[in-house]
């Protein structure tokens, strides 16, 4: 025989008219339960389309139709996109404001719903929103430009940056013809900033003047840069290449015969040639190392002796180096060497 308890069973009934009484007024404050936020599975609706209640140079009220749900929302993610920049905002009501935007600049706004389980709606259809100007300023001149890399055909200029009191956009890069005429040879993106370039497809030992301009987001140019003359190198010499390599398990020594095969004397000579990071250089005779390029690259120059090299003279050296990547793929100022023939 099972006695049930009267008053165990009122305490029972108490206890679950006190929960009911919570849920109640949890529900009525506007707050989900977490179990009943863990058994709600079904998404809001899509917000309303997104209206501009307010805007300025900087700022921009938006507002929109609330979404339902089931249980109910509980904030609203927003999302604010310039080109490939975005950033996420997010409000408990049907509008925001949102401050710290550019002049002039062009933004995707997009609105979703969230409710207390964390379902989440579609997002509304955006909004594009341009911005009035606000920036009348021109930024400041570029740097005089200044030629760090000189070849055949190219050059690398670098530039000191130019100030602006917004934000810039980018920078042109002109050449300057006869009398004074500009061509633009380069615009050079500010997404992220960037002060250089390098200007291709150019004629061997000839001589460029280029100077740089900035624009801003508004359109605002700058003054042009001081001017930069720059004379590129002749071309490439035309070589051939003999070798004699001996090795051992971590090294080697190599004489290598470098002949001018063209034409005209060379007064100044570099070459590269194959050299891993790993690789030392123990001893070199007939020419001084300059520099590694790219860690990959070993560059050697002429010593005072055998700077000039003749038509059809030729330039002999040897290499005492660590590792077993032997000289490959030599150069002399530039030009490619062919493999001569035993």
């Amino acid at each position: 025989m099972v006695r049930h308890h009267p008053l165990r069973a009122t305490r029972s009934r108490a206890a679950a008219f006190v929960a009911c009484a919570l849920a109640a007024t949890l529900v009525a404050a506007g707050t989900t339960p977490a179990y009943a936020a863990a058994d709600d599975t079904e998404r809001p609706t899509a917000p309303g389309a997104i209206t501009v209640v307010a805007i300025d140079t900087t700022s921009v009220e938006l507002t929109w139709a609330a979404s339902t749900d089931n249980v109910g929302v509980v904030r609203y993610p927003v999302g604010a996109r310039f080109e490939d920049t975005g950033a996420q905002y997010s409000t408990d009501t049907n509008s925001i404001r949102v401050t710290d935007l550019r002049p002039s600049r062009t933004y995707t706004f997009s609105v979703w719903a969230l409710d207390a389980a964390g379902n989440s709606s579609v997002s509304n259809p955006t909004l594009r929103v341009t911005l009035p100007p606000g920036d009348e300023q021109p930024p400041g001149a570029p740097g005089q430009p200044v030629a760090y890399t000189v070849a055949a055909t190219q050059v690398s200029l670098r530039w000191a940056h130019s100030v602006d009191n917004v934000v810039l956009d980018r920078y042109e890069v002109f050449r300057v013809g006869a009398g004074g005429a500009l061509t633009l040879v380069r615009e050079v993106s500010q997404y992220p900033p960037v002060n250089s370039t390098q200007i291709s497809g150019l004629t061997p030992n000839t001589t460029y003047t280029f100077v740089v301009r900035a624009r801003d987001e508004v359109g605002n140019l700058s003054p042009l840069s001081a001017p930069v003359t720059v004379t590129t190198l002749p071309p490439p010499p035309s070589c051939s290449v003999r070798s004699d390599v001996r090795q051992w398990p971590d090294g080697f020594v190599a004489h290598l015969a470098v002949k001018n095969t063209g034409t005209t004397a060379i007064n100044g000579w570099t070459m590269t040639w194959r050299f891993w990071a790993s690789q030392q250089v123990h001893g070199i005779w007939g020419a001084k190392v300059v520099d590694r390029p790219n860690n990959s690259y070993l560059r050697v120059g002429n010593t005072g002796r055998n700077a000039v090299l003749p038509p059809g003279g030729t330039v002999s050296l040897a290499l005492v180096a660590s590792g077993t990547q032997l000289p490959q793929e030599i150069t002399l100022n530039g030009g490619l060497c062919v493999v001569a023939d035993e």
